[in-house]
């Protein structure tokens, strides 16, 4: 070969030889970036239901040292978080925290509303296009109403697919709606005569084993064979009233609001299996079931990042049922404060302290009962929805001689009868200004304001903010109005939630664990910044609804 010729064939596979080296540095370069996005195997996102702030500080001495006292030591206490809209109910607050949106976007606007397009009060989660599987109702469900993605639909979108969602609670709306539209399973309890834990055909069609062998355990019985009393003496409850008192409701079959309270003598007459939901022993049985699912679903031993949401429903029905200061309310956080630490133990064991992330908040926190303040002269009432429907069908009779002109009052919002209103050769806009601005006198409205004027004005702060951020232009209603503080449409006994008021919107909210500082904040947060802080961790895109902003300072 000549000279030149050999020249040339050395060069050039020098040049080819150095290309090759370049790619392949190239490629170790990528390789080594995607590996530095460092996720955690699992993800665990905990909602207590019901839950105020204040109760971290007000049970604080009574805590162990392995429950709330681990979360609020060794993550991050955001201390200063509210839910930033109207109304504050389960369905509402599980969607915006796991969405990162208000309802103005993600189109969850109650736990049950009237759908002014079907002419019927309908269901967050109800479903007829699909049927229970594990029982014999109770799981034609689905998040179909949810309009926005979730932390779990961008997890799966961001890998491919890969890696597992799964949502857990004795609530069907609260396993359904955080996990989203892509989520491999979610489960609930369905009590009355069933008392097994149920999920719906939009996800399988047979429950996976591990399911069929918790429900076949015996566990639930177990959870409901015991009288409820307090775990130490209740003369150490301090910081709760009286155990008998008249704010309180009852258990069909008990004669006084106070313990111990014999389980298994009231089960047939409140609701047989579903009084599992009104006692602590719930929280233990949504506990072990998620133990069992990160177990059976092998949660976080996998080259994905798995999600796992779980709900602990019992502390709202006992909210509910005997109010914020009882005694029965500060028993369960004491044993709740029992069930975290068992859970966190359980993490640490089978998926490893370095391998998981958790965050804990509330889905909405709740009033002290009206009569109840009323006795310490603080102001309080109840909204009679009957007598304020006359009051507005007065209204309409007087100024456009129709009582046809309302077509459903509910969740504190007017939706006018359109037909009636063209019928009638009325300006709609007119006829909700005008009912807007006369209920006004009604004694227990203390803000009132029209659709209209939401869609067509910002209001950057307050009451009329949180009704903005919550009214949603396509399910809302034309006339929204809130009653006075502490007033609440409910029964004289036991308590309630819905309101922009602090004591409905201040919750907990922990970080925890891998890709988290230590430390607390007084800085305000609303609760939708919760989803877009996960997705910045997880290097992943945000829901495609989001509206919060990331909380920069909680990140390592």
């Amino acid at each position: 070969m000549p000279l030149l010729k050999k020249i040339v064939f050395i060069l050039i596979i020098l040049l080819t030889f150095t290309q090759c080296a370049s790619k392949k540095n190239q490629l170790s370069s990528i390789s080594n970036n995607i590996k530095a996005i460092d996720r955690p195997k699992l993800v665990v996102g905990i909602v207590v239901d019901q839950m105020r702030y204040d109760y971290l500080i007000r049970f604080y001495n009574k805590y162990g040292n392995d429950g709330f006292k681990r979360l609020m030591n060794n993550g991050y206490n955001c201390k200063n978080v509210h839910f930033n809209y109207i109304p504050t109910y389960t369905a509402v607050g599980h969607s915006s925290i796991y969405t990162g949106t208000t309802p103005q976007n993600h189109g969850i606007i109650s736990n049950f509303w009237y759908d002014k397009y079907a002419k019927k009060n309908i269901y967050c989660v109800d479903d007829i296009n699909y049927k229970t599987i594990g029982a014999k109702k109770g799981g034609d469900k689905s998040p179909n109403r949810l309009r926005t993605t979730t932390l779990g639909d961008q997890l799966h979108l961001a890998q491919n697919m890969q890696g597992k969602v799964i949502g857990i609670s004795l609530k069907d709306r609260s396993a359904i709606l955080p996990v989203g539209h892509t989520a491999n399973a979610a489960y609930w309890f369905q009590g009355k005569n069933e008392g097994k834990f149920v999920t719906s055909s939009f996800y399988t069609n047979n429950l996976p084993q591990w399911t069929t062998q918790f429900n076949n355990s015996g566990k639930v019985d177990t959870y409901i064979s015991k009288s409820w009393n307090t775990l130490y003496d209740i003369e150490t409850y301090t910081e709760s009233i009286a155990d008998n008192n008249p704010y309180e409701m009852l258990y069909k079959g008990e004669k006084t609001p106070t313990f111990p309270h014999d389980i298994p003598t009231l089960k047939k007459k409140n609701k047989d299996y579903g009084i599992l939901a009104y006692t602590p022993f719930g929280n233990t049985a949504v506990r072990e079931f998620a133990q069992a699912a990160i177990e059976g679903e092998n949660l976080g031993k996998s080259t994905f990042t798995d999600f796992i949401a779980i709900s602990f429903s019992s502390t709202d029905y006992i909210g509910h049922q005997f109010g914020v200061d009882s005694k029965e309310v500060e028993d369960t956080y004491l044993r709740l404060d029992l069930e975290i630490a068992a859970f966190l133990k359980f993490l640490d064991q089978k998926v490893g302290k370095e391998n998981y992330t958790l965050f804990l908040t509330a889905d909405h926190a709740a009033v002290p009962v009206p009569n109840y303040l009323k006795s310490l002269k603080i102001p309080g009432g109840y909204f009679d929805l009957k007598d304020f429907t006359s009051f507005v069908n007065g209204i309409t009779s007087a100024h456009f001689g129709s009582t046809k002109l309302v077509e459903n009052i509910s969740n504190f919002q007017i939706f006018l009868n359109q037909a009636e209103i063209k019928k009638l050769g009325l300006n709609q806009l007119n006829v909700a200004q005008l009912i807007s601005d006369e209920i006004m006198q009604y004694k227990d409205v203390y803000k009132s304001v029209t659709a209209n004027t939401l869609q067509t004005t910002t209001f950057n702060d307050g009451l009329l903010h949180s009704l903005q951020q919550g009214y949603n232009q396509k399910f809302s209603g034309n006339v929204l109005f809130v009653p006075f503080p502490s007033t609440i449409k409910y029964p004289q006994q036991g308590s309630t939630h819905g309101s922009g008021y602090s004591y409905d919107t201040h919750v907990p909210l922990i970080f925890f664990g891998k890709g988290f500082q230590k430390g607390s904040s007084n800085t305000y947060y609303p609760i939708i910044d919760i989803a877009p802080t996960i997705a910045r961790l997880l290097e992943i895109e945000q829901p495609n609804g989001t509206t919060g902003k990331v909380i920069t300072e909680v990140l390592n």
